[in-house]
């Protein structure tokens, strides 16, 4: 089965947590603190595995977890940093957070490696903590949380050529004429449902990927036949052999096929039609394909909206007539073809040209009052100190209390009204609020 969209929930390693820890040697005057550091959460790392064509191994597996750091030991040991865990792709595949929309990267060269969670720092032991003032501190942090996302992969098929054309114009059969590929080909619509790819080889030496994308029709572009399917695998093809059955059997106006197929591509993305595209007339061993192809030439050189006439070449897959200069016309084009952006590489661009700055009174807290009375204390950066907060250590939990009072929180209490003895709550923990 060939799978080219799939969720996954990813959640990276938490940093081990700092000890207290003193030294406690017989010949050692005075000791001090020796606790040392958590080790690093393991992050999740995805990594092209040019051996893969689908996301299959994602349907039944689309959990993925790192494992956390060691925690710190005493005689300032650090504790042991996790191993990364690796996830191996498909090139071509896009990465999105599906939370934010945004485009984490593109992974399309073999051995490219993104880190989609990075895993948490390990927490300081009380080593770091001494001072003058208080040279043994029984103070120490935890672990960092690894960060966890829900991501979006999406597979766009590699390929330097894309056939494209309604269903059954003869994109499998070309295919398989002219590469060692075995595409399904049957006479009825929508024979082909997967792409497929076939490496061309030329006598000269040149070579390049074809792709057979499954077939188009009017409407795709709204979800319509396959739809999105079909679409997105075009993005990455520098050249397009748009295929027209020229033999008129199905009673379509070959002109009129052209015209649907390059307004769908228009409304996909526009970028598309600016990409070299040859018109490949197929089936012309048919006995009304020469005829209809000269109406079909006239016709494109009526077109005022075209603005400009493209290359017209007439094949015939079965008997191989003109499939020799087709390929090596393809292979000219293809030579001075640039690699053309697509609307994701426009929204990552845009993301580096926006400059963001904080609003000067953002509060890096939030703070509601629930139908009990409760003060509830929350937001990312609040939680996350809460998270790294030992709560076994009174020195730890004042340490706390002082980034609580740095931050505002409680100047904020005081002017929505609390009152001392006031409940204050930190996701599940619970203290009274004193003036």
């Amino acid at each position: 089965m060939f799978v080219d969209q799939v969720k996954i929930q990813v959640k990276a390693g938490k940093g081990g947590d700092g000890a207290v820890a003193f030294r406690r040697e017989k010949y050692v005057p005075n000791g001090g603190p020796a606790g040392g550091d958590g080790g690093r959460g393991g992050s999740i790392i995805l990594k092209v595995d040019e051996g893969l064509r689908t996301l299959m191994d994602f349907r039944f597996h689309r959990i993925f977890k790192a494992k956390s750091g060691g925690n710190g030991m005493i005689k300032g040991m650090y504790g042991r940093g996790a191993q990364d865990t690796y996830i191996a792709v498909p090139q071509g595949t896009t990465v999105t957070d599906v939370e934010t929309g945004e485009v984490l990267g593109d992974l399309v060269t073999q051995g490219q490696e993104l880190v989609v969670a990075k895993g948490g720092r390990g927490g300081r032991g009380n080593i770091h903590f001494a001072s003058a003032k208080n040279p043994a501190p029984e103070i120490a942090e935890n672990g960092e949380p690894g960060v966890e996302r829900t991501i979006s992969l999406e597979l766009k098929v590699l390929a330097d050529v894309g056939l494209v054309g309604f269903p059954s114009v003869g994109k499998s059969t070309l295919l398989s004429a002219v590469t060692s590929a075995k595409p399904k080909i049957a006479d009825y619509h929508f024979t082909t449902l997967v792409p497929n790819l076939g490496m061309v080889r030329l006598d000269d030496g040149r070579d390049f990927v074809m792709a057979d994308l499954p077939g188009l029709i009017e409407g795709a572009s709204q979800g319509v036949g396959l739809g999105i399917q079909f679409l997105r695998h075009v993005e990455r093809t520098r050249v397009i052999l748009h295929l027209i059955d020229m033999s008129g059997m199905e009673g379509r106006d070959p002109f009129k096929d052209y015209q649907k197929i390059n307004a769908e591509l228009k409304i996909y993305d526009p970028r598309l039609l600016e990409r070299p595209q040859i018109v490949v007339a197929s089936k012309m061993d048919m006995p009304d394909s020469k005829e209809n192809l000269e109406k079909f030439k006239a016709k494109l050189q009526n077109d005022d909206t075209l603005a400009e006439v493209p290359e017209v070449m007439g094949i015939s897959a079965v008997t191989h007539q003109g499939l020799e200069a087709l390929m090596l016309r393809t292979a000219d084009v293809l030579a001075q073809a640039p690699a053309f952006e697509t609307l994701d590489d426009q929204a990552e661009a845009a993301k580096k040209a926006e400059y963001t700055f904080a609003a000067e009174d953002e509060k890096p807290f939030t703070l509601t009052r629930d139908s009990d009375a409760v003060w509830i204390l929350s937001g990312e950066k609040l939680e996350k100190l809460f998270k790294m907060t030992n709560l076994d250590h009174d020195e730890s939990m004042m340490r706390f209390a002082r980034q609580l009072r740095g931050m505002g929180v409680d100047e904020e209490l005081r002017r929505r009204g609390a009152k001392s003895g006031d409940m204050v709550k930190i996701k599940d923990f619970a203290f009274e609020f004193v003036e």
